[in-house]
């Protein structure tokens, strides 16, 4: 069992992810949160014709633009960046929780949290389909936080059935256990199911030259 990863805690009913664990969720939703400050600086940018902060247009395809108007890039309204801004705030208060608290925390907080990231991961990659499928083109900005939500729901999983969340049975430990030894592999190959499709339908290599 790796020490760094966190430790299960059937005797007191808490559970404690290790340091390590910890310390990306606080870097991930930081580095979620400040991408989708862009986004949302870009998103006004679109609509008042200002020059954005960093630029993410980058081809005819690479560009942020289709996918900021378009009504899934504004699900609630507004657009989703203000929800990314907000909610990337979930991981970074799960990561402070895990390092203040000495001996760990009750299951129903991490399953809502788990929860909560498995939503977000969902949503990535229904927004990742439209992209693709639907709006044809690749915004950066909005990849940076697929990027960053894939790993960190697969970090979350893999740990939360490892340690017991979910329950003491033995496959759903296994199955984490799997999760975690395997990682950067089923990290890639999420990352490869989504870059491959995009570059079927879209050509994206070709539209950078």
């Amino acid at each position: 069992m790796s020490a760094h990863l966190g430790i299960p805690s059937e005797s007191t009913g808490l559970h404690r992810p290790g340091r390590a664990l910890a310390v990306w969720w606080i870097v991930a939703g930081a580095l979620g949160g400040i991408v989708a400050f862009l986004l949302y600086l870009e998103y006004i940018g679109q609509l008042t014709g200002a020059t954005p902060l960093i630029s993410c247009s980058i081809s005819p395809i690479v560009t942020c633009g289709p996918n900021l108007l378009s009504p899934g890039g504004n699900l609630l309204g507004f657009s989703n960046s203000i929800l990314g801004i907000m909610l990337f705030f979930g991981p970074i208060y799960a990561g402070v929780a895990a390092l203040a608290a000495p001996v760990g925390l009750r299951a129903w907080f991490w399953r809502v949290y788990t929860a909560f990231v498995a939503a977000a991961f969902v949503f990535v990659h229904v927004l990742a389909y439209r992209s693709v499928f639907e709006y044809g083109s690749l915004c950066p900005w909005c990849m940076v936080i697929w990027v960053v939500t894939i790993p960190l729901f697969w970090t979350v999983l893999g740990w939360t059935l490892r340690d017991g969340v979910w329950g003491s049975a033995a496959g759903a430990r296994r199955l984490g256990e799997v999760l975690l030894s395997w990682l950067p592999l089923v990290v890639v190959v999420d990352y490869l199911v989504i870059a491959v499709a995009a570059q079927a339908r879209l050509d994206v290599i070709g539209s950078l030259f």
